[in-house]
């Protein structure tokens, strides 16, 4: 018989290196995978971990990508940190994308360096305000906020759709429901000249820096760790919990809205029906991989980021289904899990009983 017994201090390193070795497994068993239903798997392992990494184009897409689910996963991690379960950062991402986007058509035509920074405000306050929902649920009326979170995500995408067939449908654009396209002052300067890298990449690093200073070297940060780690000894320290629940859900909101105007003012240009492949939901992944560290966080969005491009560049090259992206995803999380487990219980071998014991 096995059993799994708890270890008296995880080591440094096997933190550390949980997160690699999670990686590197959700890798292999994703390729062997693919080559058990018949694809060459030197091609599978080139697609997804060489093409995109050989050429700056798809070095560029990898650093576009890792920006929103930086943005989203940073703010998330800074709730889970004080074990305030924010899951609705997709819903948070899609009400800014509306708030910034709505600024853009309501200013179209105009020109003006103020358009691109208020767009940008506006999306930070529209994503506060669909945070602040589940916040005032949690802590007015001890709703559950995993649950509120969530589905309000599901709201806010189909507030979307009904805006971009209804009300906000572009009159010149052949019935398809989009808006019109953002005026380019309305849009995210490009960074690299050939790509689509733009300065939402800057943005997220000094969303990164910001946070990694809040949660190491403030006071709040340091509060927001104690609620996290015990809720009993911050509460007899004075520190109040249901400041920690608004600071994160508006933290967590703001970020995600910031992502959300930067993608339809960016690589978008415009409001579509689906404005994100699951940023929002593959940023809870990140946020753990990263270890709930800034910094962390950082690195784990460009891994996330590779597996978006090699997904897309297997498409392209190998036939595989679209939804190759979220096997791998689905892996990432399995192994990270069992990484996590691991770290902290060994397993041991218990002495069989003999019969009549």
């Amino acid at each position: 018989r096995l059993a799994l017994e708890p270890r008296a201090a995880p080591s440094r390193l096997l933190r550390l290196a949980a997160p690699l070795v999670a990686a590197a497994g959700a890798a292999l068993a994703g390729t062997i995978l693919f080559a058990l239903a018949g694809y060459d798997t030197l091609r599978i392992f080139a697609a997804f971990f060489v093409t995109p990494l050989s050429t700056t184009y798809g070095l560029a897409e990898i650093a576009l990508k890792a920006s929103p689910l930086a943005l989203c996963a940073v703010g998330l991690a800074i709730g889970f940190r004080a074990n305030v379960w924010n899951i609705g950062a997709e819903g948070q991402f899609t009400a800014g994308a509306i708030a910034g986007g709505g600024l853009a058509l309501a200013t179209h035509g105009m020109t003006g360096w103020w358009i691109l920074p208020a767009m940008l405000a506006a999306g930070a306050l529209g994503g506060m305000a669909w945070s602040a929902v589940p916040a005032l649920l949690r802590t007015r009326f001890g709703a559950n906020e995993i649950l509120t979170s969530l589905m309000l995500a599901y709201v806010a995408v189909l507030l979307l759709g009904w805006l971009v067939h209804g009300p906000w449908k572009d009159p010149d654009g052949f019935r398809f429901p989009e808006s019109r396209q953002f005026e380019p002052d309305a849009q995210v300067p490009i960074l690299i000249d050939g790509t689509r890298l733009n300065a939402g990449a800057l943005v997220a690093l000094a969303a990164i820096a910001v946070a990694w200073v809040f949660v190491h070297r403030s006071i709040a940060g340091y509060r927001m760790t104690v609620v996290g780690a015990a809720e009993g000894a911050a509460r007899f320290a004075g520190f109040r919990t249901g400041a920690a629940v608004w600071t994160t859900f508006l933290a967590g909101g703001a970020a995600a809205g910031l992502a959300g105007v930067l993608e339809v003012a960016g690589p978008i240009g415009q409001l579509l029906p689906t404005i994100s492949p699951g940023y929002g939901f593959a940023a809870i992944i990140v946020a753990f991989l990263g270890r709930l560290d800034p910094i962390g966080v950082g690195a784990a969005s460009l891994l996330m980021a590779l597996l978006y491009i090699g997904a897309e560049t297997a498409q392209v090259e190998l036939g595989l289904p679209p939804s190759v992206s979220g096997v791998f995803q689905g892996l990432l999380l399995v192994f990270l899990l069992a990484t996590d487990t691991l770290m902290r219980y060994r397993v041991r071998r218990l002495a069989a009983r003999k019969a009549g014991a």
